[in-house]
């Protein structure tokens, strides 16, 4: 790659238009086009389509173990990256190939697939109504901060077998984490040493949550492996999740056809979430994938141990394949926004369920539902790997809260069953740590860990 032909992700281009910026390299380099990331570390990022599929689907040219990467093993990286919270290796399904990635994936779609598909939803429903209870009386709401932030990670915690207090904390945390701050490397060691208490906890009590599951699955993960699972669980789904409820309600609220079209029955929010999926994915960029051996793609010449990202934004609206960008895609899945392949993400259905229902139950409590500022007075904030609105004022007629609201859209009472399994009375842990915001001393027995680990399995020599 040529150091002079590579735009900074981290740059002030992406973080103002980053879709503007993806059709430029598109236009200069074709479908994949040399970016380089914090630190000037050297990336191919895929803007093809094609491209994407063709990376996803072929391990055996495009690793995901990513201590192929060359740069870290020469010693191009440093320890206190901002990167590494997302790229580190990690004992996880994802970052696994072959036999390993059968093991691992294999716990943790395993362990999902237990979760009560309808038990999940009225769960969802019920959080729904509360959150709508705390604002409804108000006549307003900013509805990122007071309920796309706030229903995902509900869920979340409670699928994992955390209690609601940690909900918001891990939010701050996860966003600063995935966004790659100058606070991130001590927002993943909150995260992490949080799940690894909860993991601690759930050794003695277990529970029917996904943490109980994985410490009992047939492939026998470590606990270090369970810990690492549910971080990834955590941090993914509620940071796509998020961004793709934002992402539909502000197309409910600024899209007069839109909304009549769901209101006319002529469009369910299931089909409107995947036409959001193809042109706003929650994730803009995933990184990554590593060549394993010299290679060709999209016209460029692939090194062994270049780091590639999905660019799943930027292929979704390729040309060669949606010449027609304005045409309608209700209901199609074959976009990229949960990518492709072996590695597709198994927690995509819960993240559709999250979106559907509890904006369908929003709507439904609110029903004269509205922007509450001019479309042209929304913001967004871009990182290197996604996008999304920093508000989102809406305004209606003020109602009473219905506090004693217990049961889903279709008015079936939860029952005792699904009360004892959702709502476990437990002893609640220990509170969480002050937030990261504020100084905090990391455990010194976890500091940086990707660092020495890393030198160990890379052969790379110790700094000291």
């Amino acid at each position: 790659m040529s150091e002079g032909a590579m735009t900074d992700l981290f740059g002030p281009e992406n973080a103002k238009d980053p879709m503007g910026l993806y059709e430029r390299l598109r236009s200069e380099h074709g479908p994949v086009a040399p970016v380089r990331l914090d630190g000037d570390v050297p990336a191919w990022l895929l803007l093809g389509y094609r491209e994407n599929l063709e990376v996803t689907r072929t391990p055996s040219r495009f690793s995901r173990d990513s201590r192929q990467w060359r740069d870290w093993r020469e010693g191009r990286v440093a320890d206190d990256s901002r990167l590494l919270p997302v790229i580190a290796w990690q004992p996880t399904c994802v970052f696994a190939d072959g036999d390993e990635h059968e093991r691992l994936r294999a716990a943790v779609t395993e362990s999902m697939a237990r979760f009560d598909r309808r038990g999940i939803r009225r769960h969802i429903t019920r959080l729904t109504h509360q959150l709508v209870n705390d604002f409804c009386a108000d006549g307003e709401a900013e509805l990122l901060g007071r309920f796309a932030q706030q229903l995902p990670l509900l869920v979340l915690t409670h699928l994992l077998g955390m209690p609601d207090e940690y909900g918001p904390r891990l939010v701050e945390a996860s966003r600063d984490l995935i966004k790659g701050s100058e606070t991130a490397i001590r927002s993943n060691e909150y995260v992490t040493e949080t799940i690894r208490q909860l993991v601690e906890r759930k050794r003695t009590r277990p529970g029917n949550d996904l943490a109980s599951w994985l410490l009992t699955h047939p492939s026998d993960l470590t606990d270090d492996e369970v810990v690492q699972h549910l971080r990834l669980v955590l941090l993914t789904g509620n940071e796509t999740t998020t961004n793709l409820m934002a992402n539909t309600l502000r197309m409910v609220l600024t899209d007069p056809r839109f909304r009549a079209s769901l209101a006319g029955g002529h469009m369910t929010l299931p089909d409107a979430v995947e036409h959001v999926l193809w042109n706003e994915p929650p994730l803009t960029v995933v990184p990554g994938r590593w060549a394993t051996g010299d290679t060709e793609l999209g016209g460029q010449q692939i090194k062994a141990g270049d780091m590639l990202l999905l660019g799943l934004a930027a292929g979704n609206v390729d040309p060669a394949i949606r010449p027609d960008i304005a045409a309608p895609m209700y209901g199609n899945r074959s976009h990229l926004a949960f990518s492709g392949g072996p590695h597709e993400c198994p927690g995509q259905d819960i993240g559709r369920a999250i979106t559907d229902t509890g904006i369908d139950t929003l709507l439904l409590r609110l029903p004269d539902l509205r922007l509450a500022v001019p479309e042209s007075e929304l913001n967004w904030v871009s990182s290197w790997v996604s996008r999304h609105l920093v508000a989102l004022p809406a305004e209606f007629m003020p109602r009473r809260p219905e506090p004693d609201i217990m049961e889903d859209t279709a008015g079936t009472p939860l029952s005792p069953e699904f009360r004892a399994r959702w709502m476990p009375e437990e002893e609640p842990p220990a509170p969480p740590r002050p937030p990261v915001t504020e100084p905090v001393a990391p455990p010194p027995r976890r500091a940086r860990w990707w660092g020495p680990l890393w030198r160990r399995l890379l052969g790379r020599p110790s700094d000291g």
